[in-house]
């Protein structure tokens, strides 16, 4: 799903704990521009659900609501900028980042590409699948997950690592398709926009090992909020 090359083993607990949160803040705080209440706002609304999953500190989590609607220490100014390139051995990757300071984030991904090769826009994109991406789990024993996806109107479904599934859909069709699951025995764990590529690339393990380093420094960078890779298995 973009992220599974993480060699979590690798990771520090508390260091990796500590960057989720970092990340699943800025995004709060972003969706907060639209309205502080969850109920009205289905942005914040999964955005919540995904730190919640990962056990954010009630405090954290209702600090980065207020910051992101105004409340507190001004407006949030995070704007989005997406990167694209290639990690070792041609493997294409695109790299999104919530910045505050975007000459900042240039600096950091162009320092980070040095065993890479940073490409223009469009250069790695064009071979990506640019889709909805729900996360959710059945609420009853009976919920049928074809059935969901196809009268919720999603266009792909896929058994998830635990008992969750995921459901894939149109970019357009992301918010009217989570708002539906509901009704067919699905609670949304999260629901966003992903890239997911065409023709991922297989490489050997030294070959994959050097790629997966390479991938998590960028990861471990604090503006860096989503990798997408085009990695085989």
């Amino acid at each position: 799903m973009g992220a599974q090359w993480k060699a979590k083993h690798k990771m520090d607990a508390a260091n990796a704990k500590g960057r989720i949160f970092t990340k699943l803040a800025k995004e709060i705080a972003v969706a907060a521009r639209n309205g502080a209440d969850p109920d009205m706002n289905a942005k914040l609304r999964s955005a919540i659900e995904a730190a919640k999953k990962a056990s954010m500190p009630k405090d954290t989590l209702e600090r980065a609501i207020k910051k992101g609607a105004g409340l507190l220490d001004g407006p949030a100014n995070y704007e989005t900028v997406v990167y694209e390139g290639f990690a070792p051995h041609q493997v294409p990757v695109i790299v999104e980042c919530l910045t505050d300071n975007k000459n900042r984030s240039a600096m950091s991904i162009r320092q980070l590409f040095r065993k890479g090769q940073l490409a223009t826009s469009g250069a790695v994109s064009w071979d990506f699948k640019h889709l909805g991406q729900i996360e959710a789990e059945p609420e009853t024993a009976d919920a049928d997950m074809e059935l969901a996806a196809i009268e919720a109107g999603a266009q792909d479904f896929e058994q998830g690592d635990e008992n969750e599934v995921v459901f894939l859909t149109e970019a357009t069709d992301l918010d009217a398709v989570a708002k539906a699951l509901p009704e067919f025995g699905y609670k949304v764990l999260s629901a966003k926009l992903v890239y997911r590529a065409n023709n991922p690339v297989t490489l050997d393990d030294a070959q994959r090992a050097e790629v997966e380093a390479f991938l998590d420094a960028i990861d471990a960078d604090d503006d860096v909020q989503n990798v997408y890779v085009g990695l085989a298995g």
